[in-house]
């Protein structure tokens, strides 16, 4: 970032604006991500303070909710003492728990972004974002369209001014109130410089006037840079950069300066008296930000101490259950899976599950059958060369007739609304007194007919279509399964029957849908992923290529796929027709298990829920969850990953007697298949990313909702398809909204991993973007060593001894809380919930 007093490089600051701005990609793509993603390379606590100076984002929770904490036994006093003595020094301990608890302090300092555009309303008494933002959102909400508009925006193929200047040259009237304006306009040699010297004049405020004019509309802005730098996020695409966007608001401040002040205004750095801050100098950390510093970390390991204790004495108590199982189950690592296999493996303790990424390992865009787009269902980092095409789905989807342009005419819109529009009417009504499933509905399982037909293999001499390769070779696919299951540390002693599950979500008048289906599969169902990943484990060829590099699938075993959804509870099966008869017995009675289980999972879903009496049976309230997930007028069909905290990657046995209420991304990892850890090079390679994510939006979301986090989604109004906003004419809202957070706790995510130490630290240092997320500490890590069964707690240069506070667990002898269950023989650990809402 160069200095207030260096000269305008233009390019340079449209490349330090697109680091800053927020990163959200449009809804149908909904990817999690750090926030604060244009601070990574610095300290997280470094970090938090200097996004708090510059764009007075609220970064921790707030001094009394941290002594609130504290005094209602949320923060350890023997934790808290812990981090201070180690932070601060021991012989401090009582000198800065007074400062805690007691010492007041004044508010926090005033941001300085805004600070050099707020003069025109001081110094000219001209608010330029209540007059042009208006205009500015509509005209680029039009152009960004995506299916909402009626009359259809001039598109140029030249881009975003191109289109501008047509209308502007075949509209009756001017897009400007003056003709200074339109003549910028229409002339394509206008640069940014150019018209800030008409605006600014002094060159060295240039790069702060565009950070201020940017942040004013921070959403809509990060919407253009993302965008711009990925066109094929929208499905009918749009070519725009942030370049244009800057010209056609300099562009509309200039004629709103000239049509109030005439052709003769001042620029804004003109006899100037107050001299704001320099956005980017140097920023420093005052005693109030270490004190909030001070009481997150002992917020975080009053947590992290307890499940550290656990996941030692689970170390230490191997599974001893039979090598054979009844079945085995590959599911996504997403932590609303943690609870689902809590209760599977209870109600069946012969069956073992799994945790991987829920993409499967295979990586592929997606086709349904009449679909015009080809849609991505893998990381979204990750770049395809594969194309899977749905055939053969005889099922013809439900319309809602009322849901068309015509409706908006004047004589046959006055016909819809005299015919459908009182069945609309009706069925609304109707819908609300008794929700049910409707074609408006945001349904996981429609992702992909359970019936249809899938382009999985390749077939020799076929054509690439649109450079994409229809379906996988032999050899692909066995790398892919090999992969896959020496990821996990399933290498041998196979069960009859293997599940691999994907998950999504349904619900109903949803924005952040996406947000809800499988990050892995960038935002949709992984219901295509786990029946290609079926189909190629069951392949004979890719047996025998699999025999050869040592692992050896018996023939009775069969990989079946199948889908769970989480704000349901409930599971489709794929492709079970072509089970042998044994199977087909056996998947039966296994059915029994995914039923219970669900019913289960519903009830210990259900205590977060206000409007459920989690005091009924498991099977009443899986029937309110049904219907709670198509009610038009809930805004919470599931809480996601709220309150995630952890991600536990090692063998089911380190955590498999653990209640860790829903709050662990859990990857499987068996360090004996892979002692120099490649594999596990590629886990953490996706862990830190991802997960780190997925628990920072949440955290930023939740310690400032309106500014980091989309506000409450009552007043959302959808924005051509591809973004909300609060109202008509408001900036588009990044983040999470309110009833996605409120229960979470802004922890920081713990990775912890089952192996020995010195591995895991040559692991991640072989990737310099993984290592930094633990160097830096915006995520914790942690290792369990595999023998000794001692803890070492990563410090951003080393791993020292941890050990654990807390030890009085033996009190705990139940796996849940919520269930009566005949399985409560075993020795079991509960973690006590830290969100005070619970």
């Amino acid at each position: 970032m160069k200095t207030a007093h260096s000269s305008f490089d233009e390019h340079a600051v449209l490349h330090d604006l697109k680091h800053f701005l927020p990163a959200q990609a449009p809804l149908k793509d909904f990817i999690h991500h750090n926030t604060l993603h244009a601070f990574e390379q610095l300290n997280f606590q470094d970090a938090l303070e200097r996004a708090s100076e510059i764009f007075g984002y609220k970064v921790t929770l707030t001094l009394d909710e941290y002594r609130e904490l504290y005094h209602s036994g949320k923060i350890s006093p023997v934790i808290l003492n812990k981090v201070l003595g180690e932070e601060k020094g021991f012989s401090e301990i009582e000198n800065w728990t007074e400062k805690l608890l007691n010492t007041p302090y004044k508010h926090e300092k005033p941001s300085r972004i805004g600070q050099l555009r707020s003069l025109w309303k001081r110094e000219y008494n001209i608010d330029l974002d209540v007059i042009n933002h208006p205009l500015l959102f509509r005209f680029l909400c039009n152009y960004l369209d995506q299916g909402i508009s009626i009359a259809p925006f001039p598109i140029h193929k030249d881009g975003f001014l191109a289109s501008l200047r047509q209308l502007e040259l075949n509209s009756a009237v001017s897009l400007f109130k003056g003709t200074r304006a339109a003549k910028f306009l229409l002339d394509k040699q206008t640069t940014i410089t150019q018209l800030l010297k008409i605006i600014v004049h002094d060159e060295s405020r240039f790069t702060q006037y565009l950070f201020d004019q940017q942040f004013s509309h921070q959403g809509w802005s990060g919407m253009v840079s993302a965008i711009e730098d990925l066109p094929s996020s929208l499905l009918d695409p749009r070519k725009i950069t942030l370049e244009e966007f800057i010209i056609f608001e300099l562009i509309c401040e200039i004629d709103t300066l000239d049509n109030k002040f005439g052709t003769h205004w001042a620029p804004l750095g003109i006899g100037m008296i107050a001299q704001p801050e320099g956005l980017f100098e140097p920023t420093s950390i005052t005693e109030m930000d270490t004190v909030l510093f001070l009481w997150q970390k002992a917020f975080e390991f009053t947590y992290y101490d307890q499940v550290l204790s656990g996941l030692k004495w689970g170390a230490s108590h191997d599974d001893k259950t039979s090598a054979s199982k009844s079945f085995q189950a590959l599911l996504c690592i997403d932590d609303r899976e943690c609870s689902i296999r809590r209760y599977m493996e209870e109600i069946d303790p012969q069956c073992a599950t799994f945790g991987t990424p829920g993409f499967f390992g295979v990586e592929f865009f997606y086709q349904p059958q009449n679909g015009n787009f080809y849609t991505k269902v893998c990381p979204a980092p990750v770049t395809p060369k594969y194309l899977i095409k749905e055939t053969d789905n005889i099922e013809v989807k439900g319309k809602e007739h009322v849901f068309n342009k015509r409706s908006h005419s004047l004589l046959q819109g006055w016909l819809v609304a005299q015919t459908f529009g009182f069945w609309s009417a009706l069925k609304l009504g109707l819908n609300l007194l008794k929700p049910s499933m409707s074609p408006a509905t945001s349904h996981s399982f429609e992702h992909m007919h359970k019936d249809s037909n899938l382009s999985i293999e390749f077939v020799e001499g076929s054509a690439l279509e649109n450079e994409l390769q229809i379906g996988f070779k032999v050899e692909e696919m066995a790398i892919r399964v090999e992969n896959v299951l020496k990821s996990i540390g399933l290498v041998e002693n196979f069960a009859s029957i293997i599940y691999v599950i994907g998950h999504g979500s349904t619900s109903v008048n949803n924005t952040h849908y996406a947000g809800y289906d499988c990050g892995a599969c960038s935002g949709r169902p992984g219901s295509v992923n786990a029946r290609v990943l079926s189909f190629m484990g069951n392949h004979p060829k890719v047996r025998s290529i699999l025999r050869e590099r040592g692992i050896d699938i018996p023939a009775s075993t069969q990989f079946v796929g199948a889908l769970r959804d989480t704000s349901r509870d409930q599971f489709a099966f794929y492709d079970v027709n072509l089970l042998s008869e044994a199977n087909k017995l056996k998947h039966t009675q296994n059915q029994v298990t995914f039923y219970k289980a669900s019913d289960l999972n519903a009830k210990e879903r259900s205590r977060r829920f206000e409007s459920i009496n989690s005091g009924l049976t498991p099977a009443q309230i899986h029937e309110k969850v049904k219907v709670r997930s198509v009610s038009l007028f809930e805004p919470r069909p599931e809480l996601n990953h709220a309150t995630n905290a952890l991600c536990i990657v090692g063998r089911r046995a380190l955590s498999k007697h653990l209640f860790l209420d829903r709050r662990s991304f859990m990857n499987s990892f068996d360090y004996e298949v892979d002692p120099e850890g490649n594999y596990l090079l590629n886990i953490l390679n996706a862990v830190a990313p991802v997960c780190g994510g997925i628990n920072l939006e949440y955290y930023f979301s939740r310690v400032d909702n309106q500014k980091l986090g989309a506000g409450t989604k009552l007043s959302h109004n959808v924005m051509g398809l591809f973004g909300v906003a609060n109202g008509t004419d408001g900036d588009l809202r990044p983040g999470l909204p309110s009833q996605m957070i409120e229960v979470h706790d802004p922890i920081r995510l713990m990775v912890i991993v089952e192996h020995f130490p010195d591995v895991v630290l040559n692991v991640i240092q072989r990737n310099p973007a993984t290592f930094n997320w633990f160097e830096k500490q915006w995520i914790h890590l942690s290792v369990i060593h595999p023998t000794t069964k001692e803890i070492y707690y990563f410090n951003g240069k080393e791993f020292t001894d941890y050990e654990p506070v807390t030890k009085d667990l033996a009190h705990i002898k139940s796996i849940t809380p919520f269930v009566e269950t005949e399985q409560d023989n075993l020795p079991v650990f509960i973690l006590e919930p830290q969100n005070s809402t619970l």
